[in-house]
C-alpha cells in the first residue's frame, strides 16, 4: 500500500493550495480519507475526512477554508485549502481507515506546506 501526497510548496498569506494524494494497493473506494498536518513542535491534527460516499467532516480550524474532497476513479483524495494564514504551516498528511473505526491503517509520507510572505 502506498499513498503519495503532493502539492505542497510555499504560498503567501491569503493564497491557496491544493494537496493530493495518490493511493495504490489497496481497495481506494471502501476507506474513509483523511488529512492530518503538524506544525513544529506540536501534535499531529486532524484535519477533516471524506467518507467512501463523499461526506466530509472538518475541524474547527479548517472550516469554511479548506475543502476536502476525493475522486474514486482516480484513487485519489484531495484538500483545497484557501485564505491560507501563517498558523497554517504544517507538514501535512494524507491517512487512510477504514469506516467505523478512529485507527488509521496507511500514512502518506507527509507534503510541507509553509505559509509566510
Amino acid at each position: 500500500v502506498q499513498l503519495q501526497a503532493s502539492g505542497g510548496g510555499l504560498v503567501q498569506p491569503g493564497g491557496s493550495l491544493r494537496l493530493s494524494c495518490a493511493a495504490s494497493g489497496l481497495s481506494f473506494g471502501t476507506y474513509v480519507m483523511g488529512w492530518h498536518r503538524q506544525a513544529p513542535g506540536k501534535e499531529r491534527e486532524l484535519v477533516g475526512d471524506v467518507s467512501r460516499g463523499g461526506s466530509t467532516y472538518y475541524a474547527a480550524s479548517a472550516k469554511g477554508r479548506f475543502t476536502i474532497s476525493r475522486d474514486n476513479t482516480k484513487n485519489t483524495a484531495y484538500l483545497q485549502m484557501d485564505s491560507l494564514k501563517p498558523e497554517d504551516t504544517a507538514v501535512y498528511y494524507c491517512g487512510a481507515r477504514r469506516p467505523g473505526t478512529g485507527r488509521y491503517d496507511y500514512w502518506g509520507q507527509g507534503t510541507l506546506v509553509t505559509v509566510s510572505s
